[in-house]
């Protein structure tokens, strides 16, 4: 029988309902509501800020046969169910759940009534699909393929709803009603005035995506910069932009892993901002101990990552995010990552969370997503789009709540005797 046949099958609407009663009780469910295939609404036909669609009566069994993360995000990419209104909604539902749906009794009696569901059609993967990596995991090459996977979708796709000066990391906000534009190029002027830099120095910007945070420094701050990503055509346009600003011989932006560069005069100045989740737990003394070698005395160093919440259990098996947007990223508290610097010669200066600002900044992407949703279909897939919708909104309710977080840490590498070199106060950086 087909699936559109099994459309009008009472049993199937029967068990849907029951299981929507058993998984999610309508406190749960306060803005959040489901309309099924035929139209029927659950819990009821009151309005809510966001309606789960399930788009055919095998879409609970699609979502959560597995009763894990990826399955249930499969299920929204191949379209099994749809999300109308705000998705951030859907995620404080998922982890009640996940919760709820970890006894032995409860996995045993919702999977007897998921079975009685119509399997569907199977997933059909889009062109893109999960990530296939080979290779040593965090090699150089390995973290080539990892960061084309992700990065190398299209810039034409990043420029629909990042800001005029492409800046895929957080934003630094005045107040909650300033625009992306305005904020992003806050927080520009903001790293650039936390490394203290002058007319003359040389700054290196490690993963540095499109060149937003390379041009800024050069125009507003005189320095001399180089920027290195392992995306091709974040090169590509980076190094174009910088051309159109008659920058280029002051900055350039090359293809380059962290490991591999060499420069024997050093630099003034380190920047690196949303590139430090890609390291990996393994090697984060390896990329502090490059930048010692790479920093001259008396030189700072801003690194700009997130991090997760230390008192958090992480979960068994693969996740969405390492299936389907950062293979091999890896989150490490930031007790860890500063230990990690203190031990490879750096002192710790300043350390600024910045997770309100975050949450703030993904909900922008993810509204100015949406509403070019027609537009980027133009550039990848309807399951990519819906990746990139999932991840950013999932993302928001982390930081909204505190799971994950974002930080600015000041490490300096000392020159002679003890001395810093460094103001006594931040006053400067609040001009």
């Amino acid at each position: 029988m087909e699936v559109d046949q099994l459309a009008t099958t009472p049993r199937a609407k029967t068990i849907t309902l029951q299981l929507l009663d058993e998984l999610l009780t309508p406190e749960a469910a306060r803005d959040v509501g489901v309309r099924l295939w035929d139209g029927t609404l659950w819990p009821d036909d009151r309005p809510r800020l966001t309606t789960i669609v399930l788009n055919h009566p095998g879409a609970i069994r699609a979502m959560f046969a597995s009763l894990n993360e990826v399955g249930l995000a499969e299920a929204y990419l191949y379209d099994d169910f749809d999300v109308e209104g705000d998705l951030a909604h859907v995620f404080g539902l998922a982890d009640g759940l996940i919760k709820a749906s970890t006894s032995v009794s409860t996995k045993l009696r919702v999977g007897r009534m998921i079975l009685g569901l119509p399997a569907g059609d199977s997933h059909k993967e889009d062109q893109r699909g999960a990530a296939r990596l080979s290779g040593e995991p965090h090699s150089i090459e390995h973290d080539r393929q990892a960061i084309s996977y992700h990065y190398d979708v299209s810039n034409d796709f990043y420029s629909l709803w990042l800001d005029k000066n492409m800046v895929y990391s957080c934003a630094y906000f005045a107040d909650e009603d300033e625009d992306l534009d305005s904020a992003q190029e806050r927080k520009l002027d903001y790293l650039c005035r936390k490394l203290r830099l002058k007319p003359g120095q040389k700054l290196l910007d490690i993963g540095c995506g499109w060149g937003g945070l390379v041009r800024h420094a050069v125009e507003n701050y005189g320095v001399e910069a180089v920027g290195i990503t392992l995306s091709s055509p974040q090169v590509e346009l980076a190094n174009q932009h910088l051309i159109e600003a008659g920058l280029a011989d002051q900055a350039r932006v090359e293809l380059l892993d962290y490991r591999e560069i060499e420069d024997e005069d050093g630099f003034d100045a380190l920047v690196s901002v949303g590139m430090f989740e890609h390291v990996g737990a393994a090697l984060l003394g390896t990329y502090f101990r490059k930048a010692v070698e790479l920093l001259r005395p008396g030189g700072v160093f801003l690194n700009h990552g997130i991090a997760n919440k230390a008192t958090i259990k992480r979960r068994k098996g693969p996740t969405f995010t390492q299936r389907y947007v950062f293979p091999d990223g890896e989150l490490a508290p930031i007790n860890i990552s500063l230990h990690a610097a203190e031990e490879a010669g750096l002192e710790v200066r300043d350390v600024e969370s910045l997770r309100e600002h975050y949450a703030l900044t993904l909900r922008h992407w993810v509204r100015r997503l949406e509403a070019a949703h027609e537009e980027a279909l133009q550039y990848v897939s309807e399951p990519t789009y819906r990746v990139w919708r999932l991840f950013m909104s999932a993302s928001a309710y982390g930081f909204s709540i505190g799971n994950l977080n974002v930080y600015q840490s000041l490490l300096v590498k000392q020159g002679g005797g003890s001395a810093s070199n460094l103001p006594l106060t931040r006053t400067d950086w609040h001009r």
